[in-house]
């Protein structure tokens, strides 16, 4: 009989032997390369070349993008009216041809990062909590911060600070200056909401979703605006408007992104109409908007208000806006009766 081939023997399901630990340090090459760094270079986002700090899409390809490239490139396709298209392979990207990777956000979560206070590493998945709760270089503030006490700094001096502030044995004349400021800008606040409950009691409210479609003028470097169908609130046509970064040349080379919008009353009335109205996020949207109460009163001769701001908090959220198919919000309209 023949003899049998080298390694015939062996089970065809065992393990690989281990490989040769190389000198330096490096299994199977890689120059000495840590493999978190290594990670680093595959992980990252094809566009911001950094790690993704939350979801992470990918193209039909399978490049990577974080959620804020993703949406960035998302929005500025929409402003320059073009399709969007993955930075590496060109292909085509939008939010039903790209799709999550679960397992990179999961490695992504278990790769070291470097602490912004202390310096020291931790896994992603774990820093949030460190940064907040744990660490003893967090910049914390002084427990006396609501009688005026400005001091911040790091946990670890928070104590012996508090041991030597001043600001609890100040006269109560030197207390209220302080108070005083603070109120101010509470009371600011709460003049929002109270104006919202009071508007809340009239006998005329009425409220709609409202979705925002996308449109291009008709100038030779068409622009960007939204438009809403005709809609119905308390017995009255209304139309919405909307325009990026009040209409400026090339909204897309700009970082800092806007919009603003305009109520229309379409119908004919017999006498003035005064109105305060509002624009809330939808019921199915995570958009953040700061309410704001706006006041008008409509007539046929004044039947638009000016452009007003949509309170959105900043360009993020205004891009996740401009990323999506059509802008779905809650409009509220309060008529003031003489």
């Amino acid at each position: 009989p023949g003899q049998p081939e080298p390694g015939a023997d062996r089970d065809s399901d065992a393990p690989p032997k281990k490989r040769l630990k190389l000198p330096g340090g490096a299994e199977g090459g890689g120059g000495g390369v840590k493999l978190e760094e290594r990670l680093y270079s595959v992980l990252c986002c094809t566009v911001c070349l950094d790690l993704p700090k939350a979801s992470v899409y990918q193209c039909t390809n399978g490049h990577l993008m974080c959620a804020g490239c993703f949406i960035h490139l998302l929005a500025d396709a929409r402003l320059k009216e073009e399709q969007a298209t993955c930075p590496n392979c060109r292909c085509e990207i939008s939010k039903s041809l790209c799709c999550r990777n679960l397992a990179v956000e999961k490695a992504v979560s278990e790769l070291p990062s470097e602490c912004g206070f202390c310096v020291r590493q931790f896994p992603r998945s774990l820093l949030e909590r460190h940064q907040k709760e744990e660490c003893q270089d967090r910049v914390t503030r002084c427990k006396y911060k609501r009688i005026g006490c400005p001091w911040q700094g790091p946990y670890h001096e928070l104590t012996v600070h508090e041991a030597e502030c001043t600001h609890p044995t100040k006269t109560g004349n030197e207390l209220m200056e302080i108070l005083d400021e603070m109120d101010q800008t509470h009371k600011k606040e709460m003049q929002l909401y109270n104006s919202i409950f009071s508007l809340l009691s009239f006998e005329k409210i009425g409220y709609t979703e409202v979705q925002f479609r996308p449109y291009r003028t008709d100038d030779f470097i068409t622009r960007l605006y939204y438009e809403t169908p005709r809609f119905t609130v308390l017995n009255q046509t209304w139309v919405l408007k909307a325009r990026v970064n009040d209409s400026e040349r090339n909204p897309n080379l700009s970082c800092k992104r806007t919009l603003s919008f305009q109520l229309i009353l379409k119908s004919k009335i017999n006498s003035p109409m005064e109105c305060s109205f509002l624009l809330l996020k939808g019921p199915y949207d995570d958009v953040k908007i700061n309410p704001v109460i706006y006041h008008f009163v409509f007539t046929n001769e004044n039947n638009e208000t000016d452009y007003v701001p949509l309170p959105i908090i900043d360009s993020v959220e205004c891009n996740k806006l401009l990323a999506a198919k059509n802008i779905n919000l809650r409009l509220f309209i309060f008529q003031i009766q003489k």
